[in-house]
């Protein structure tokens, strides 16, 4: 069943494919399912309603997000907790800034400190770094004392903390940087690619943009210049071309 957000007298509501109505337009604002559920605004606040138009989780949140691992995060009194598909409150509104479930945990923030919680509240990793973000492929980058690191769903550092920037894992391997180069790490810390980069992106059809002495190239995954780093600008592959940008004039490399 396909739904549809329509607005009506500056009202918002929900209706199916035959334009009946599921969800009355009584609310301030409302967005796209995920999850089978909605947000939904009414009298400045919000919660959720299912496909049947039925509101699982009243109206009285200051700020939410999409459902994403059968939670969602929720803000009330200018904290941060997550909430259920029936509307419980799994984990209280108690920390300072809160990141969607990934993997089975979520990262949380408390007095400028971040950590780790998993689906029932449980501190699993505690608010101990200055910097987090979530876990992919078993590994979330954290940053202590001014550098970043690797470390698993135990807390236990995996890639010590020496790097000045750092990226998820993807497919086995993350970039990082050394001062203002990037390179590129295996799960081990091992380099892969060598820190040589000004900035580089994520591959996409088996190559990645990379930047090198201000001029753009590609390299495939085990570091080989594909195409070198002449260009003024450039884009991701996408169906086997790229647009690339050269003395002011644009053309695409396969």
């Amino acid at each position: 069943m396909i739904l549809f957000t329509v607005g009506k007298n500056g009202k918002w509501g929900v209706i199916n494919q035959r334009e009946e109505e599921i969800a009355p337009c009584i609310y301030d604002s409302a967005q796209g399912f995920c999850e089978g559920l909605a947000q939904v605004k009414k009298d400045g606040k919000y919660g959720y309603i299912d496909k049947t138009g039925k509101e699982i989780v009243p109206c009285f949140y200051d700020e939410v997000d999409d459902f994403q691992e059968g939670l969602a995060r929720v803000k009330k009194d200018g904290k941060w907790g997550f909430v259920d598909k029936t509307g419980k409150e799994i984990v209280p509104c108690m920390y300072d800034d809160a990141w969607y479930f990934r993997e089975g945990l979520a990262w949380v923030k408390k007095y400028d400190k971040y950590g780790y919680i998993d689906k029932t509240g449980k501190e699993v990793i505690p608010c101990m770094y200055d910097d987090a973000w979530y876990f992919r492929e078993g590994l979330a980058y954290v940053k202590e004392d001014y550098k970043y690191g690797y470390i698993d769903k135990t807390g236990k550092e995996i890639i010590p903390f020496i790097y000045d920037s750092a990226e998820d894992f993807c497919e086995g391997l993350a970039w990082v940087a050394k001062g203002s180069r990037y390179g590129r790490i295996d799960k081990t810390g091992k380099e892969i690619i060598p820190f040589i980069y000004n900035a580089a992106c994520e591959f996409c059809e088996g190559l990645a943009r990379v930047v090198k002495d201000y001029k753009y190239g590609y390299i495939d995954k085990t570091g080989k210049e594909i195409a070198p780093c002449i260009y003024d600008d450039a884009q991701d592959f996408c169906e086997g071309l790229a647009w690339v940008k050269k003395y002011d004039k644009y053309g695409y490399i396969d």
